[in-house]
């Protein structure tokens, strides 16, 4: 990495180091990661972040979530943290970087304060979020929308994976559900570094990604229900095919996003068939859908029109439509001064960078409504993310990192 000016730099073959010990806990054969949350393999890679904070005089403390969150005291114990993180969880063929990058990075801040022998102003606390993904239990940015107060506890902990087991059981089996409930508490500002997860910046060549906001979002659940009957002996006819109804719903999910040109965002990416026999009619289909747009404006038009015609592909299929709508989410604008930290971090360091609205879902985007809240992109090979093939190199984890802890530092011993 060139065009530093700073002699306090993040050790970057340690950086590099503690993402691939990381990497080991569901390590998968393409390379990737399979480290769903909550499950014994999250507990494994929990367990190990928290031996390093601590390794580093950080004290952790675990919500009713099971948040954590890694606190270093500051020189004036009144003034409010400086929150910094991301996740450990992956999706179920994920990547090494997708949310681990935050959080190791966040620890590697850590490590190189206690190197320069740096006390900062204001307290700073690292946060692993539990369940950014969603992949298990179908409902993503669950810690932290639990702790923005986006979602009830009681809520989220009941929900269950395709097993039956529930995330208050999980969290509990684990040994990671807090005693404290999952609230905000008071902080000055928060900031989250994580891959770009889309091919902007490695194509414009940018090192940096300065993160103004979070488009808005729409999820729904949907449920189409038919009939089971004989393959061979049902005539069209006779015929309820939930399928079929799911297959034109699925079409249509496509076909609302292209008429929205390439800010269009429209996907189903999870299907389940049923009775899932080879001879045999499926009676029931149950699948996502989901509705990105950087327009706020847009979103609420798609969440008017889609169930409105998808109603009418299944009617006049013969089937029925449940639809419900999971959450929705408006645009998130980030905090400008939050923001202009990250921007004059990388131009003192020398690096190029552009502003980028995010296109997937973070954290970030529900601490925002408590606390000033800023992002950090860096690219990765292709865009490609949610997939083991995801890759950066060392020197871009290395840059996030720097800026990383030069807007943290400055945050946290900014003039009051």
């Amino acid at each position: 990495m060139t065009g530093l000016q700073t002699n306090q730099r993040i050790d970057s073959r340690r950086l590099w180091d503690s993402l691939m010990d990381m990497a080991r806990f569901g390590a998968t054969p393409k390379g990737g990661v399979k480290r769903l949350t909550l499950t014994d393999i999250d507990r494994q890679g929990r367990d190990h972040f928290r031996a390093h904070c601590e390794a580093v005089g950080l004290t952790v403390r675990v919500d009713a979530m099971g948040n954590m969150f890694a606190r270093r005291p500051g020189r004036d114990p009144d003034r409010l943290p400086v929150l910094f993180g991301s996740h450990l969880d992956s999706q179920p063929t994920g990547g090494k970087f997708d949310g681990a990058l935050g959080v190791i990075a966040g620890l590697e801040v850590m490590r190189s304060l206690d190197d320069f022998g740096i006390v900062t102003e204001a307290p700073l606390e690292l946060i692993n979020w539990t369940d950014e993904e969603g992949s298990r239990f179908g409902h993503s940015l669950m810690g932290s929308g639990v702790w923005a107060g986006v979602y009830t506890q009681d809520r989220m902990q009941a929900l269950a994976d395709l097993d039956g087991v529930t995330v208050g059981a999980a969290l509990r089996d684990i040994g990671y559900a807090g005693p404290e409930p999952a609230a905000p508490f008071p902080a000055d500002a928060y900031f989250e570094l994580h891959i770009e997860q889309g091919p902007i910046l490695e194509a414009e060549g940018k090192q940096i990604g300065i993160v103004t906001s979070a488009q808005a979002q729409v999820w729904y659940d949907a449920v189409v229900t038919g009939r089971d009957s004989h393959a061979g002996t049902t005539p069209p006819a006779a015929r309820r095919d939930a399928l079929v109804a799911a297959a034109g719903i699925i079409e249509l999910v496509d076909r609302l996003m292209r008429a929205r040109g390439e800010a269009g965002r429209g996907t189903v990416g999870r299907l389940n068939v049923m009775p899932n026999s080879c001879n045999v009619i499926p009676g029931e289909v149950r699948f996502s859908v989901e509705f990105r747009h950087p327009d706020e404006a847009e979103v609420e038009r798609l969440a008017g029109q889609f169930p409105r015609e998808a109603e009418v592909i299944a009617r006049d299929r013969g089937v029925t439509l449940e639809l419900t709508e999971l959450f929705r989410i408006p645009a998130q604008p980030f905090d400008p001064g939050c923001v202009d930290l990250v921007r004059q971090a990388a131009s003192r360091l020398g690096l190029s960078a552009r502003e980028i609205v995010s296109g997937a879902g973070h954290d970030a985007v529900y601490v925002a409504r408590h606390v000033p809240t800023a992002m950090i992109f860096v690219p990765c090979k292709d865009g490609l993310s949610h997939n083991e093939l995801e890759s950066i190199l060392p020197e871009e984890a290395e840059a996030g990192c720097q800026v990383l802890f030069e807007a943290v530092v400055a945050r946290a011993n900014r003039a009051l």
